[in-house]
Order: structure tokens, then C-alpha cells, then sequence
């Protein structure tokens, strides 16, 4: 149970309405009513005033259950890396996660449109091949496929550019050893907490999305081996498939908020540290395999198969960053 609970518990025990305890503490009912919704914490000395009205110890109030386990583990990493901790104020956690939910879905679209920009070029070049009245000239088609998948590309990356810029002001939170002000972390973990059914159903729709997309080659492989209609089913696949990357991104992105100020799963001190270290090599191999891509790409112009690039490069990146760390250890 964290503060903001506690006091509306301690109130309505009492039998007091929120302008009753405001008067008892000589605030406004709205400071109160602030309290008990978690969008702000009081100070020490109302603190202190609350325990003497509630008849309870300031500790109880002070101490959330929600969060215990996780003290112990900061306080050793702490030790261990010295590093200069930064306080997170209640304030700034919520102005970080209202600008994460902002931006979430606006980064997800941008990825989404860049799985989605080949679409056209390969409806149009197979056309371009057909035979009969729906032919239309090589040159156009691929004119005509080549613009909108650089205008796409040029929207995604603006949308990276535009909305990433409201981020940069946290990138601490991804780097720098963090501490939460008394009763943030509880109010996170409370807001994490009612988030995380919707985060399994994104999670289990995106993934779902991804496998089921392949369906849409097989059937038209089946029907049309040759024709439009195994072309159309291509062009499906990729849309399913960034149907479902869209929505593993926006939730990714917004769970990854809350793990961010908990320090918890990829951002733990620990792995802070790691990353620090592989900073250099990220940079350089995911630019090496941006070139492979796109190299590969236009030579080939098979957009429907180099795709796959990607996630054998994710799976290859984890088994970098491990012979880097087994290499650090020794």
C-alpha cells in the first residue's frame, strides 16, 4: 500500500471528508485531494501532522509495501559502483511517463511505416511483369514504388527525429544511477502494476500478428504461385507484420518507462553498467547491418525476403554483446 492509499484509508477509518482533514491541517481540500490521487506528496512536517492526527507512526506512513523487495538489491549495486546518485522527485516521474505515453504511439507509427514502405514497389514491379492490359512500364512502376518508399522512409524518420527530441531530456534515466524521492516508487509500481494486463494482450496480439503474417504467402502461394495474387499475399505479410511490430513497440516503449524508474529488467544498475561499456559496439554493428540491409536490398530488390535481416541481426547482437562480456571477464 503506498501514502496516497494509506491516507484516504486513515481518513474514511476516521470518518472524516477531505475538507475536514484539510481544515485539521490548516491546507486546501485540493492539496488533499491531490495526495490521496498520488500526484503529489506531502511534505515532512504534514507528514509528521498526519501521524499525530491518524495515530500512526510516521514509518508507517513513510514505508510502502509495494517496492520493499526492491530496496536491498539498489543499495548493494549502489556500493558496489559508487557512482553519483540522482533523485527522481515524484514530479519529474510523472512528467516522464506522461511524455512516454505522448510519444509511444507516434514511435511505434514511424516503424510501422518503414516495415510498410516496400509495399508498393513490389505490388508495382510485379505489375510492371504481368501480361495483359494491367501491365504498366518498368520504368514507371519502379519510379512510382521508389517515391513512396522514400517518402515514407523520410516520414518515419522525421517522426524518430521530432518525437525522440521530447526524450532526450530523460536519457539519464537509461544511464545514470537513479533514486526515487519517498513515495514515488510506490506510486510507480501502482501504475505499473494496472498497466500490465494491457501490456500481455499487446504483447501476445504483436507476436500473434508476426507468426500469423506468413499465412497470407502460403495461401497465395497455394492459389497463384506465379501471379498477382502471390504478390498481393507478400504485401499482406508485411502488413501484418508491422501491424504487429507496431504494437509490440508502443508497448515495449511504455513498459520500458516504468522499468526505467524502477531500475528493474534491462535497466538495472548492473546492466547500466554494461551498457555503458557497449555503447561502441552497438554503434558500430547495427550501423554495419543498417549497410548490409540496404545494400542487399536494392541490389535485389527482393524487400519481401530481406526483412528477415533484421531479426537474425537482433538474435546475433545478444550473442555479441555475451562473447564481449565473457571477453571483459576474463
Amino acid at each position: 500500500m503506498i501514502l496516497a492509499d494509506k491516507i484516504i484509508e486513515l481518513r474514511k477509518k476516521n470518518g472524516w471528508s477531505q475538507e475536514e482533514l484539510a481544515s485539521q491541517l490548516g491546507i486546501s481540500r485540493q492539496s488533499v485531494s491531490k495526495w490521496e490521487s498520488a500526484s503529489s506528496i506531502p511534505d515532512l512536517d504534514k507528514i509528521i501532522k498526519l501521524s499525530e492526527l491518524f495515530g500512526v507512526s510516521t514509518d508507517y506512513l513513510l514505508k510502502d509495501s509495494l517496492g520493499e523487495g526492491d530496496a536491498e538489491p539498489l543499495q548493494e549495486e549502489s556500493a558496489a559502483f559508487d557512482e553519483p546518485v540522482r533523485t527522481v522527485s515524484l514530479e519529474e516521474a510523472n512528467a516522464y511517463l506522461d511524455t512516454v505515453r505522448a510519444v509511444a504511439g507516434k514511435i511505434a507509427l514511424g516503424v510501422f511505416l518503414c516495415i510498410l514502405s516496400p509495399t508498393v514497389l513490389i505490388y508495382l514491379a510485379a505489375l510492371s511483369d504481368e501480361e495483359g492490359g494491367y501491365a504498366v512500364p518498368e520504368a514507371a512502376a519502379v519510379g512510382v514504388g521508389m517515391t513512396f518508399l522514400l517518402l515514407l522512409v523520410v516520414i518515419a524518420v522525421s517522426v524518430f527525429i521530432f518525437f525522440g527530441r521530447r526524450l532526450s531530456p530523460y536519457e539519464y534515466l537509461e544511464k545514470d544511477t537513479i533514486e526515487l524521492s519517498y513515495g514515488v516508487a510506490g506510486v510507480v509500481h501502482k501504475q505499473k502494476a494496472a498497466y500490465e494486463g494491457t501490456h500481455g494482450i499487446l504483447l501476445t496480439v504483436g507476436v500473434a500478428l508476426c507468426i500469423l503474417s506468413i499465412v497470407p504467402i502460403l495461401v497465395a502461394g497455394v492459389l497463384d504461385e506465379d501471379g498477382m495474387l502471390a504478390v498481393a499475399g507478400v504485401d499482406l505479410c508485411l502488413i501484418l507484420v508491422a501491424a504487429g511490430v507496431f504494437l509490440l513497440v508502443k508497448t515495449g516503449i511504455l513498459f520500458g518507462a516504468f522499468q526505467r524508474l524502477l531500475e528493474e529488467g534491462d535497466y538495472t544498475r548492473k546492466k547500466k553498467q554494461e551498457n555503458k561499456r557497449n555503447d561502441a559496439i552497438s554503434t558500430v554493428y547495427w550501423c554495419v547491418v543498417t549497410a548490409i540491409y540496404l545494400g542487399i536490398s536494392f541490389v535485389t530488390m527482393e524487400w519481401h525476403r530481406t526483412w528477415i535481416i533484421w531479426p537474425c541481426a537482433g538474435v546475433m547482437f545478444a550473442a555479441v554483446l555475451g562473447i564481449a562480456g565473457m571477453i571483459r571477464q576474463r
